[in-house]
């Protein structure tokens, strides 16, 4: 009876593993705990244009892990403030980083120290898989492990969850991602910015800059 339970067990995980989340709950692979849903907390509509202080110039990605907020600098003043997930406390960082490279549908390959920690983690996760926990796009950071990434797991979103990257909603590290090119200033800090919302923006990035005056 127990090595039929035991069979019953192991199958029920490969099936829960293998298939694609489609619920408000998954295992998070970066940590391999099963977490829940705070999709209310901060949703995908939670992007806004704000007045942003004027001492930083355009063209810059402040990370505010107080605020769990990503600033894209767009012009003196103005900023696209995006929720972000970010790193749990042992793992954060702070200080200034370089964009090195971009890739759309990135693999996800675990670290050695990860598998060790968490035996369930594949050896290597394809670009495009829907348990892929990088997402859909993915901007990385100098020659360290930190990337700026989409996730599979939306509902992570506001929550301090992985070990070291930022993670946005895949339609907003879609946007991002277009604006970003290598050599791209990146600092992440632990202070707090006090902004004043200019509206909020679900168009088109097209029309959000020809609101700011891009275009």
């Amino acid at each position: 009876m127990s090595r039929s339970i035991s069979v019953a067990a192991v199958a029920a995980l490969v099936t829960v593993l293998s298939s694609p989340v489609t619920n408000a709950q998954g295992l998070n692979w970066e940590t391999g705990d099963w977490i829940g849903s705070s999709a209310k907390k901060n949703s995908i509509q939670d992007r806004k244009v704000v007045n942003f202080p004027s001492g930083y110039s355009a063209g810059q990605i402040i990370v505010s892990f107080s605020d769990r907020r990503l600033y894209h600098v767009v012009s003196r003043g103005r900023a696209i403030s995006y929720p972000i997930a970010v790193p749990r406390p042992q793992s954060r960082w702070d200080g200034v980083e370089r964009v090195s490279y971009k890739r759309v549908e990135p693999t996800w390959t675990p670290t050695a120290r990860m598998r060790r920690e968490n035996p369930k983690l594949p050896r290597v996760v394809p670009g495009g898989h829907p348990r892929n926990p990088m997402g859909s796009r993915a901007i990385y950071l100098g020659n360290t492990l930190y990337r700026i990434h989409g996730t599979d797991a939306p509902w992570t979103i506001g929550q301090n969850v992985s070990r070291g990257c930022i993670r946005m909603h895949n339609a907003h590290v879609e946007e991002l991602y277009k604006q970003v090119r290598p050599g791209m200033k990146v600092t992440s800090t632990y202070r707090r910015f006090r902004t004043r919302t200019v509206t909020a923006q679900s168009s088109e990035p097209a029309d959000l800059f020809s609101l700011l005056g891009f275009y």
